[in-house]
């Protein structure tokens, strides 16, 4: 097929989401979907006693998949209305069934309820995505978790961790953002088939005035479509608020992925941990030797699209005028089916990344050896403490040496000297030979091994044995 050069295209279109969640918000998609809900209303109508017959169930069933798009594309630019374009279409290749289709419900019967559908699909793809990136940081966690590497605060230099505790971090973000977004799954609810404004008066009608009928007309459909039940009360439309909480939902996992995109970006800087590389590609077009961190700067990049945007449901629910307006439908038909495809494309990122984290166990030790005398000064302290020493006068002669060290680093770009410095102060009644056989990376992680193993066994390794079936996920990166 020619390309079309000559018009936008959206990025989500062609580079960067997984196919099943670019067909989740597919015209196909939502057509199919409205054609679903209308059967399902036609059948819990028949169940109820409405003079509706199974030939005509059985007429739209047949032409449930076959969607004419050409007649509802014809049909809107006359009507200017895309739900009554496709009730025609519908009606012209169901010609027995063409006056019971779309019986007694406002356009928001299917707008509204394949909205929450396609939402609540597209949750499921984003929790498999979840859990397996979940699974690949958890055998990283567990690889490295006695490899000792310096610990940042503020991006200094401090109390050594080790490379497998600090990816407990990361994991334990993403298992936030999993409790959000399983909560939000469970408590999703249909809209309904609620009338024009919410009071049902078009199926009271309908049912002469019998209210019991109306009830069970919500929840056969729920039924129907796979929910537990209906929002109890709603206008035209379900509370925009659903919208704006599965938007924030998104943007706690973009928050996690930015983070960890962050860490790779600073850990790739200083060569110690690397996101993969492939074999062919380019870094740079003009310096050749780059390996940038790509894949992690575009995770950043995306994860701010979502942040950001996750402030459009929020304004739009605020704003919504009584029963409803309609400056949600432009705005929410973008800002939604995009926060789900970036996030997806995130995931996707991320278990490439996590999957395939490159580590420099020369370079972090390097890094370690060159700033461990500075971690060491507390153990000399009470060391010498013990031996009976003066700890605040002890605090102060290891604080000027540490600062004169750190002088001879930064200004002359010597080695650290911490330890020939303390070893020639009498205070601390200690050899050179004796401070280098304390310096151990091992010996200043504190209980970081321990920790990352008690975390893997207590929190991660029951999350994913009750989730096994969803693992096995492979990342697909396209660009």
């Amino acid at each position: 097929m020619q390309e079309n050069y000559q018009t936008y295209t959206s990025a989500f279109s062609e580079r960067y989401p997984s196919k099943e969640m670019k067909y989740l918000f597919s015209p196909e998609k939502k057509f199919t979907t409205w054609r679903k809900l209308w059967i399902a209303l036609a059948e819990s109508e028949k169940e109820l006693g409405l003079p509706i017959t199974d030939e005509q169930i059985a007429e739209l069933k047949a032409h449930a998949g076959d969607i004419n798009y050409d007649v509802a594309k014809a049909r809107e630019k006359v009507v200017r209305h895309d739900v009554m374009s496709h009730v025609y279409a519908y009606g012209e290749q169901c010609p027995a069934a063409k006056g019971i289709i779309h019986l007694g419900a406002t356009s928001c019967f299917v707008g509204d309820n394949t909205d929450i559908m396609i939402m609540r699909e597209g949750l499921l793809i984003i929790r498999g995505k979840l859990i397996n990136t979940i699974a690949r940081l958890a055998d990283f966690a567990d690889k490295y978790k006695d490899m000792p590497t310096l610990g940042f605060t503020h991006y200094q230099a401090a109390q050594p961790t080790t490379v497998g505790k600090r990816a407990t971090l990361w994991i334990q973000d993403l298992l936030m953002d999993l409790d959000d977004l399983d909560y939000l799954v469970g408590s999703l609810k249909l809209r309904g088939a609620k009338g024009t404004t919410g009071t049902q008066a078009s199926f009271m009608e309908l049912f002469e005035g019998d209210e019991d009928k109306c009830r069970k007309l919500d929840a056969m459909i729920a039924e129907k479509m796979g929910f537990s039940g209906t929002y109890p009360v709603t206008g035209q439309t379900y509370s925009r608020k659903v919208d704006s909480r599965v938007l924030s939902v998104l943007a706690g996992i973009a928050q996690s992925a930015h983070k960890f995109s962050n860490d790779i970006r600073l850990l790739q800087h200083m060569k110690e941990v690397e996101e993969p590389f492939e074999k062919t590609q380019i870094g740079s077009s003009a310096m050749a030797y780059k390996r940038n961190p790509m894949r992690s700067e575009r995770m950043a990049s995306l994860a701010n699209l979502v942040m950001a945007g996750s402030l459009n449901p929020q304004i739009t629910a605020s704003t919504q005028w009584f029963e409803r307006t309609l400056d949600d439908s432009a705005n929410k038909r973008v800002s939604v089916s995009e926060a789900f495809l970036a996030v997806d494309s995130i995931l996707e990122l991320y278990m490439n990344v996590s999957e395939g984290l490159v580590v420099y166990p020369g370079v972090i030790r390097q890094h370690l050896m060159a700033e461990l005398p500075f971690m060491a000064s507390e153990n000399i302290i009470m060391d010498a403490v013990k031996r009976g020493g003066d700890r605040q006068e002890l605090h102060e002669h290891i604080r000027v040496h540490s600062m004169e060290a750190a002088k001879v680093v930064k200004e002359q770009g010597l080695p650290n000297d911490l330890l020939d410095r303390v070893a020639a102060d009498p205070i601390f009644g200690v050899t050179r030979g004796e401070l280098e056989a304390a310096l151990k990376p091992e010996l200043y992680v504190g209980r970081a091994p321990g920790q990352t193993a008690e975390f893997l066994e207590k929190h991660v390794k029951p999350l994913l044995a009750e989730n096994a079936g969803v693992l096995g996920i492979k990342a697909e990166i396209n660009v």
